[in-house]
C-alpha cells in the first residue's frame, strides 16, 4: 500500500505506532518471532542512499526512553514522501534473534502533521562527508590537559561520542566496547599504532570532569589506575564549544529524566590531514572493518 493510500484510509489516527533496535540478518525470521512496538515522532532529516529516517521520537513504552535515532524503512519506496519537520506514527518491528532485537525497520508510517512550507530547523546539522576537513575542537582531557583536534595531524583519528551516566547498554558502553576491541586490534600491529589515536568525546562536560573521564576510561581501557592514556583520550569541550561539535558531527542530544540524555551516536574517522574518511552513524558498525579502513587510510594519507 502506499503512503498516500495510507494516508487516505487512516487520515483521522491521531495515536502514534512504534517500534525499534538490531543488527541485520539474512534469515527473515517467522511472525512469532517478531515484535511491533508503537511509535511516534518527528522526521529530523531522510538518507535515501540508506533508505532510512533519523527519528526524534517519544518514548516507546516497555522498550526504550525518548531518543533521536535513525531507523530503516521496511518499504524504502515511501522515503519520497517523507520530508524533515513531518510528523509521524508507524510501527517499529524488531526480530527476536537468541533473545535479542535487531534489524529495526519501521512499517506502517502515516503523517500525521506535515511541516510548512517554509520549514527550516533552528539548528542546520552537518552530516560529515568524505574529504571534509574537521575543525579544530578544543577540549579537555582526562588529564586535566587543554587539547584539540588538530594536534593529531599526521596520525589518523578514531573520534566518537559519549557520556559517562549514560543507562543504555547499546549506546555508550556499546561505543566504548568497540573502541576497547579496536584498540587492542590496533596495539598488535605497533607500527600501525604509532599511526594512529582514539578519542572518546563527552558531551556532558558540565559532569564529566577530568577526574570523572579518567577513572571511567581507565575502565574501558583495562588498565584502571594505571592507564597512561598515551593512545586513547577520553575528553569534553566547553559548553560553548560543544554546539558546534554536535552540529559538525551530526550528533543530536537532548535532555532527557533523572540526568539522563537523550542522543543519537556519531563515530567518525579521520585522516592524517586531518579529512573525514567515513562517518558512522549508529551502533551496527563492526570494528574488524573499521581497522580496515584505518588500515588503509593510514597506508593512503
Amino acid at each position: 500500500m502506499s503512503l498516500h493510500a495510507t494516508r487516505a484510509k487512516l487520515g483521522c489516527l491521531l495515536f502514534a505506532f512504534a517500534l525499534f533496535s538490531g543488527c541485520r540478518q539474512s534469515v527473515a525470521p517467522s511472525p512469532a518471532q517478531q515484535k511491533s512496538f508503537p511509535v511516534r515522532g518527528v522526521i529530523v532529516s531522510t538518507d535515501a542512499s540508506r533508505g532510512e529516517v533519523l527519528l526524534n521520537h517519544e518514548a516507546i513504552p516497555g522498550f526504550m526512553e525518548a531518543m533521536e535515532m535513525p531507523y530503516r524503512l521496511k518499504d524504502p519506496g515511501i522515503l519520497g514522501e517523507l520530508h524533515a519537520g513531518d510528523r509521524i506514527t508507524a510501527v517499529l518491528l524488531v526480530d527476536q534473534v537468541d533473545g535479542e532485537n535487531r534489524n529495526p525497520r519501521l512499517d506502517q508510517i502515516v503523517i500525521i502533521a506535515q511541516a510548512r512550507p517554509d520549514y527550516k530547523p533552528a539548528v542546520q546539522y552537518h552530516v560529515p562527508q568524505p574529504g571534509d576537513v574537521v575543525p579544530d575542537f578544543q577540549l579537555l582531557n582526562q588529564s586535566n590537559q587543554h587539547i584539540h583536534l588538530d594536534q593529531f595531524r599526521g596520525r589518523v583519528l578514531l573520534l566518537t561520542f559519549i557520556y559517562t551516566r549514560c543507562p543504555l547498554d547499546d549506546f555508550c558502553p556499546r561505543m566504548n566496547r568497540n573502541f576497547a576491541g579496536i584498540d587492542k586490534m590496533l596495539s598488535a600491529n605497533p607500527s600501525l599504532y604509532k599511526q594512529t589515536h582514539l578519542l572518546s568525546i563527552s558531551f556532558d562536560p558540565a559532569y564529566d570532569t577530568p577526574a570523572v573521564l579518567r577513572n571511567y576510561g581507565g575502565v574501558y581501557t583495562g588498565r584502571y589506575t594505571k592507564e597512561n592514556f598515551a593512545h586513547w583520550d577520553f575528553a569534553a569541550p566547553s559548553a560553548t564549544e560543544l554546539p558546534r561539535m554536535e552540529q559538525f558531527f551530526d550528533l543530536g542530544v537532548t535532555p532527557g529524566e533523572n540526568n539522563t540524555m537523550n542522543h543519537s551516536l556519531s563515530t567518525v574517522l579521520v585522516d592524517k590531514a586531518g579529512k573525514v574518511v567515513a562517518f558512522y552513524h549508529g551502533n551496527d558498525w563492526d570494528p574488524a572493518a573499521v581497522v580496515s579502513q584505518i588500515n588503509e587510510a593510514a597506508a593512503h594519507s
